[in-house]
């Protein structure tokens, strides 16, 4: 499964209002009209207000200079114009979507916003929306995500040259970035914790660094006393290349020699850790890597769906789990809003290179056990738990495999934006009077 970041160029969010054009002038609603004609779809008047009231609050978040209210508005249009251009593509090709896949992306919506699904067909009916039309809105989203994915990606073109350049740019690399074992005692600090309750995580932290320092073993210490998953394994990370592993704890150790202890407590946003350096190894072998095992949950934000009410949920499921109220598989069974739903979000074995850096490196920082706060992706927002890591041979063929996925991820957006960019120019859009 490849999985890519979403970013501002490959954003698409579908208007919850999309509907045949035959049948959508008898559905708007009193005072409104058709602004825009594209393709066989139309934009209402109300939804070009709508956008432009979102993107004027997404701006006052990120705590921005408000554009004159003309820019916004225009900017509105053009991304509803995109929208429609995309998603009537996306019906003309003929690709479907499961109807269970369907229904579980229906009962999130309802989730996300507490509702039952009855409450949520009351819902859209005062909105002027009945429940099939919602549905369908739903899977024109599900059926862009997947035309995308498909006519981008053939659009990508990998030459041999370019496989070259990159493994020999990652060889140079590899001899200045040190492979690195780290042992860690965490005494992780949930979230939303007291003054009081972040002193006492400090105070057993402490305590834990003071009895290594007085000459018990680290190991013993850290299977007594640390709160992640390498604990087992006496608090041993695993031998792995600097770029793979947080900066704090790279830059923790950054002064130690091998088998040497940090001095101090470091504090990260996950809790307090005690680090031991057991190995530094320079110049990495390149027939060598790391794969990762890991599950996920994905919610996809929408027009329904925002993704900080996403982010939310997520977190929500996060402390469910933490707190032992839920398991992380029941939970992707029930709310994932993908094909790994059924095996509880188990991603499988993957090598670096296989999901894009943001998702990587989220998933390379956590340790073994460790569940993510939410991370967007293209497909939407995921919790991701990692569940095993493993040091593997990989031959040639492989190595210039994973080469060509990484270059394919790097010419992504860019293959998208030259993608829209055609569809707009091969569509039919008459703009109407929207002032």
């Amino acid at each position: 499964m490849s999985i890519r970041c979403l970013t501002l160029a490959c954003v698409a969010l579908l208007s919850s209002f999309a509907a045949q054009a035959q049948n959508k002038a008898s559905q708007l609603r009193p005072g409104d009209h058709i602004a825009v004609v594209v393709n066989q779809d139309v934009v209402a008047a109300s939804e070009i207000a709508q956008r432009t009231d979102r993107l004027r609050e997404e701006a006052k978040r990120r705590g921005e200079a408000l554009p004159d209210v003309e820019a916004l508005r225009k900017q509105a249009l053009e991304a509803l114009i995109e929208d429609r251009v995309i998603v009537t593509y996306a019906r003309e090709t003929g690709t479907k979507v499961d109807e269970p896949e369907l229904d579980r992306v229906v009962a999130n919506v309802a989730a996300q916003n507490k509702f039952t699904m009855e409450q949520l067909r009351e819902r859209l009916k005062a909105d002027g929306m009945d429940f099939r039309q919602f549905r369908d809105n739903l899977r024109d989203q599900l059926l862009t995500e997947r035309v995308r994915e498909r006519e981008v990606q053939g659009r990508i073109r990998i030459t041999d040259g370019e496989i070259d350049k990159f493994l020999a740019e990652r060889e140079a690399q590899a001899a200045s970035n040190p492979e690195l074992n780290i042992a860690q005692v965490l005494v992780p600090v949930a979230e939303g914790s007291t003054a009081s309750m972040i002193a006492e995580r400090q105070a057993r932290a402490e305590a834990a660094l003071a009895r290594v320092k007085g000459g018990e073993d680290f190991a013993k210490v850290a299977r007594e006393i640390s709160e992640d998953g390498n604990r087992e394994r006496g608090g041993e990370i695993g031998l792995r290349p600097a770029d793979r592993l947080p900066d704090a704890f790279v830059d923790g150790v950054r002064e130690l020699k091998s088998g040497e202890l940090r001095a101090t407590v470091l504090r990260t946003p996950v809790g307090f850790h005690v680090l031991k350096l057991i190995e530094r190894k320079v110049g990495g072998a390149s027939n060598k890597a790391v794969q990762t095992h890991s599950r996920h949950v994905l919610l996809r934000p929408s027009a329904q769906l925002t993704a900080e009410t996403a982010a939310r949920r997520l977190v929500e499921f996060k402390r469910a789990i933490e707190t032992g109220k839920a398991k992380f598989e029941d939970i992707a069974r029930a709310n994932s809003e993908d094909g790994s739903a059924e095996a509880g979000g188990d991603l499988g074995w993957v090598a670096p290179g296989a999901f894009v850096p943001e998702f990587e490196q989220a998933m390379n920082a956590l340790p073994l056990g460790g569940i993510s706060g939410p991370v967007m992706s293209r497909y939407g927002m995921h919790l991701i738990q990692v569940l095993e890591r493993r040091e593997v041979e990989i031959d040639p063929k492989q190595l210039r495999e994973q080469a060509r996925n990484s270059l394919r991820e790097r010419k992504y957006d860019e293959a998208y934006s030259e993608w829209v960019k055609d569809l707009r120019a091969r569509a039919f859009v008459e703009l109407r009077e929207w002032q």
